[in-house]
């Protein structure tokens, strides 16, 4: 964490100082807003507190119940959603707070008395080394006060606006704030009024009714399982011996369970098979009570037994797969021919099992993709058409999602008998990991991502993939640390310089240097990405650039290294020395990522994702690649010459 360079920060450093939309801030919900969120569920948590570090953009998010989430549905924390939390800043936290899952369990009838479970087998939950975070179990809710918690002390000091319901909203064709929302008080003094609010953009946080999607004429398609499952999240004593692991349990009469433990040493959740369901049965297995849950649990779990002493929520649930067909307001004939205005987001455009721990975490990313794109196009840093790239990106991944879950959850509803194989079911789950993990993700090239055609200089970072950290040492203060953990949610671009074999030459044979001729071109030339970035703002606002070399620390001269490397920040203009990196003599980074020893450009996302993979050699086309993401606020400072 970096602070100071305003001035000594004597009080939390995690507390931005208040800035645009932030200072004085209005209580009550305005009239007029740049972006309206409605929902705070995880999409739209994450979605308002990256646009929180926007000060130039007024961003509010809206919810029906008076107040804050207390008891959360969702429980499983992908790998991916923590690497996510790593960059909003309270990753450590919750990790320590939550319960990391290690293992899996996996339990079968006896062969010489199927009236009994037995465990057959025990896997690792990331046996690849897929991340370096855990897999986590913690309350949803929890999430939600981390992002709340993130946006209070952001620069421009947003809240939820509680107490509001989604009614409907109309799309002008024209206007500043084309889209008028109308919303009902659902608390307070003014509960029952209706009121409604001007916006230029609006997402669609609010869940699997959601009644944005709605007003913008898409439906959910897809199909139901005709299978049930009862949830619960229990206090219970039992002297089955994994109830602190995560456990897919199959009994001899054809039950089953899913097992996960939950944060805090005593409490967990059980899904439980309840069977097939007539599909015309009118929703009557929802009437299924707890009662019968608990007795069913305890049928499956045969020899062990379960004493329930408190159920702090429960439900019953049919699975279905159901997803948008666009995740925006735009129809597919109009589609190059207007800017969308509305977006949805997590269940609004696609719902599914929970078995998978999907929906929070797919979700999550959905409100990351939007949020940035918006905060740029707001802010006159990229054109309108960005937007356009949110539906074509977040749909693919619905769509995989959902085919991915059903495959899961058929296997989970099997008896097994049915199976082919006696391992089928672990075989699948550690084959898979790095799905669930939320690591698959590949977006296709794009406006945003470009096309491949340099991946041999960097196979371990593929491009359209979320940028898998490595350890790397900084070489100001001989810190060992993971060189992405270091990418937090400002909505900046990062472009990562991995050095080519040559030390930095302090400007003196820079002519010997493919990375010393790169810094000049990227520190001057116009057509340098860095080139964008405001007059007045510090030289790395929009684009943190970072240099890696090979070299182990010890043996490179940080005076040498080029000036573009070690930015002056702040109204002091001191020096940011956080920016040069030597490898890990124990993890060369060079190694792991399967990094080009003549040197590679790799560029990365705001949300995380790579975007190209270019040789040092290439500037043209790293600055080819950049321009068309320069927005009106661009061109214009580059006729009058108010950019760098």
């Amino acid at each position: 964490m970096q602070f100071h360079h305003h001035g000594y920060v004597s009080g939390d450093p995690r507390v931005q100082p208040a800035a645009g939309a932030g200072i004085d801030r209005p209580a009550e919900l305005p009239d007029e807003v740049d972006v309206l969120i409605v929902g705070t569920g995880p999409a739209g948590m994450l979605a308002a507190a990256q646009l929180s570090q926007f000060p130039n953009v007024t961003t509010r998010i809206v919810e029906r119940r008076p107040g804050r989430l207390a008891i959360g549905q969702a429980d499983g924390i992908q790998a991916r959603s923590v690497e996510t939390f790593q960059a909003f800043g309270f990753a450590e936290r919750i990790i320590g707070e939550a319960y990391a899952i290690t293992e899996m369990a996996f339990w079968k009838p006896d062969v010489t008395d199927p009236s009994r479970i037995v465990r057959t087998a025990r896997t690792p939950d990331d046996p690849a080394g897929i991340s370096e975070f855990p897999h986590l179990i913690v309350n949803q809710a929890r999430v939600l006060d981390y992002f709340a918690e993130f946006m209070a002390n952001s620069p421009t000091r947003m809240k939820p606006d509680y107490g509001f319901e989604f009614q409907g909203l109309e799309v002008a064709s024209e206007g500043e704030y084309p889209v008028t929302v109308t919303l009902l008080h659902t608390s307070g003094p003014l509960e029952g009024r209706q009121r409604t609010v001007r916006a230029k953009y609006v997402v669609g946080a609010d869940g699997a009714r959601s009644k944005v999607r709605q007003a913008i004429g898409c439906t959910l398609a897809g199909d139901a399982a005709n299978h049930a499952w009862g949830v619960m999240d229990a206090l219970a004593v039992t002297d089955f011996p994994d109830i602190r692991t995560k456990c897919a349990i199959q009994s001899g009469s054809g039950g089953s369970i899913l097992l996960i433990p939950r944060e805090g040493g005593h409490l967990f959740r059980m899904y439980v098979d309840l069977g097939e369901v007539d599909p015309d049965d009118n929703g009557a297995v929802r009437n299924t009570t707890i009662e019968e849950i608990i007795q069913k649990a305890n049928g499956i779990l045969h020899p062990y037994t379960l004493d329930v002493r408190n159920i702090a929520w429960h439900s019953v649930y049919e699975v279905g797969h159901r997803l948008t067909d666009r995740f925006d307001d735009v129809l597919p004939e109009d589609r190059g021919t207007r800017t969308p205005r509305v977006f949805i987001t997590g269940d609004a455009c696609h719902t599914h099992s929970a078995k998978a721990g999907q929906g929070m975490n797919v979700s999550m990313q959905d409100g990351f993709n939007i949020a940035w794109k918006l905060g740029h196009v707001l802010e006159g840093r990229s054109p309108e058409a960005l937007l356009s790239t949110y539906s074509e990106e977040r749909q693919v991944v619905a769509k995989n999602l959902i085919d991915f879950d059903k495959e899961w959850s058929t296997m989970m509803a099997k008896k097994p008998e049915e199976f082919a194989d006696p391992t089928e079911l672990e075989d699948f789950y550690v084959s898979t990991a790095e799905f669930p993990a939320g690591f698959m993700t590949e977006y296709a090239p794009s406006l945003l991502v470009a096309p491949a055609d340099h991946q041999d200089l960097a196979t371990g970072f593929p491009v359209g993939k979320r940028f898998k950290s490595a350890p790397v040492v900084r070489v100001g203060d001989t810190n060992p640390i993971h060189l992405g953990h270091h990418a937090t949610a400002d909505g900046r671009w990062r472009i990562y310089v991995f050095a080519d074999q040559a030390l930095p030459s302090g400007g003196k044979q820079a002519t010997s240097s493919a990375t010393d001729r790169f810094a000049e071109w990227i520190a001057n030339s116009p057509e340098s990405p860095l080139a964008a970035t405001p007059s007045d703002a510090d030289p790395d606002a929009w684009f943190d650039v970072k240099v890696i070399y090979q070299q182990e620390h010890a043996g490179l001269d940080i005076g040498a290294v080029p000036a573009v490397f070690k930015p002056q920040v702040g109204p002091f203009k001191l020096t940011d020395y956080e920016k040069v990196y030597a490898t890990d003599p124990a993890a060369d980074i060079f190694e792991l990522r399967g990094l080009s020893r003549e040197g590679v450009v790799v560029v990365v996302r705001p949300d995380q994702y790579v975007a190209n993979v270019l040789p040092l050699t290439s500037t043209a086309e790293l600055g080819a690649f950049f321009a068309p993401l320069r927005g009106p606020r661009v061109q214009a400072s580059l006729v009058s010459g108010a950019v760098r």
